[in-house]
């Protein structure tokens, strides 16, 4: 099991589930973080000592206070973690839940596991953890059923601009003239259509309204 384990979490209520996992898995003297730049620099620190943590956990956002930092949230964090210590296991434990943003922190910022602040949370945290201990990824049941409806459709760019002109209020009819401002081709209307038909069949939505509430939730738009 992790014996040097680092937690970057500015909530001292919200860590509770995590200090009693550690406590229940015998993991040894954890360190604490409260902001994103003293969980780097202790990272840097024991780097330095050949001291290395073995295990992140991390929230992803931390409140501002008179503190000035220069990483203000846990995604800067973990970009900057996998520039000094590109091996260290990041476990991510967050109340955060549009899917589109855990599968970024899985794909572009390769973290290893991820739990959501939730009830029941400790049980998962363990389940999380003891995988992770044996090198394994753990992404929970709920994104990974959300990946395979977002999966339905591969949302271009197009398809993303026209979704966003209609969360804004733009009529359908008006939107072609809002993409050719925009440089973003085909613009026709008809184009607009066959586009917005495509999607809603794929993910087998009959309203305009059922979609853009699908991509605000999957953190898409």
């Amino acid at each position: 099991m992790f014996e040097n384990v680092l937690i970057a979490e500015d909530h001292e209520s919200a860590s509770i589930s995590v200090r009693k996992t550690l406590n229940d898995l015998q993991v040894p003297s954890p360190r604490y973080a409260y902001y994103c730049d003293d969980a780097l620099e202790q990272i840097k620190q024991r780097i330095a000592q050949n001291r290395p943590f073995d295990l992140l956990i991390t929230d992803l956002y931390f409140e501002e206070d008179q503190q000035k930092q220069s990483l203000s949230d846990g995604m800067a964090l973990i970009a900057a973690v996998r520039k000094v210590q590109p091996d260290l296991r990041i476990l991510v434990f967050s109340a955060e839940h549009r899917p589109a943003i855990v599968t970024r922190l899985f794909d572009e910022l390769h973290i290893n596991g991820y739990v959501r602040k939730a009830r029941f949370d400790v049980q998962e945290l363990k389940i999380a953890i003891g995988k992770l201990d044996k090198h394994k990824r753990h992404v929970p049941l709920e994104f990974r059923q959300n990946s395979y409806q977002q999966n339905a459709h591969d949302f271009s760019k197009l398809d993303l601009a026209i979704v966003t002109l209609l969360s804004q209020g733009i009529r359908q009819k008006d939107i072609p003239e809002h993409l050719k401002e925009q440089g973003i081709i085909p613009s026709s209307l008809s184009s607009v259509e066959k586009r917005l038909n495509l999607i809603k069949d794929a993910l087998e939505f009959t309203m305009n309204e059922q979609l853009i509430a699908h991509c605000k939730d999957m953190g898409l738009i």
